[in-house]
């Protein structure tokens, strides 16, 4: 397996790009660290970090809107991740099925 690079950014944080499996839309951007990546390993859903709260999160975990991981990438220098999940529902917190529903116009799309 690939050793990631926690040490680049701050808080040893991973950018963590989510993407819905069955069509490839970006549905939110969040950061891993190694607790929340390795509880992403075993569960199998998808763990972050969050840096307001300063808490490991589960997404899902309120809300019910989990999202299962099928596949999962490393950018070239292994400080980024892409993840392909089956959502549960809405990835936002919002209720929006993506974070990017806005334009920069700040008009829904």
């Amino acid at each position: 397996m690939i050793q990631l690079d926690f040490s680049k950014l701050p808080q040893q944080l991973l950018t963590t790009v989510i993407t819905d499996a069955s069509n490839g839309q970006v549905l939110m951007v969040a950061y891993m660290n190694e607790e929340s990546w390795q509880k992403t390993l075993v569960s199998g859903e998808t763990w972050f970090w969050s840096r307001s709260r300063q808490a490991l999160w589960h997404k899902g975990e309120t809300s019910g809107n989990t999202q299962k991981v099928v596949a999962i990438r490393v950018d070239c220098d292994a400080d980024t991740l892409l993840i392909s999940v089956t959502p549960a529902g809405p990835a936002c917190h919002t209720g929006h099925y993506s974070c990017f529903y806005r334009d920069i116009e700040g008009n829904e799309i």
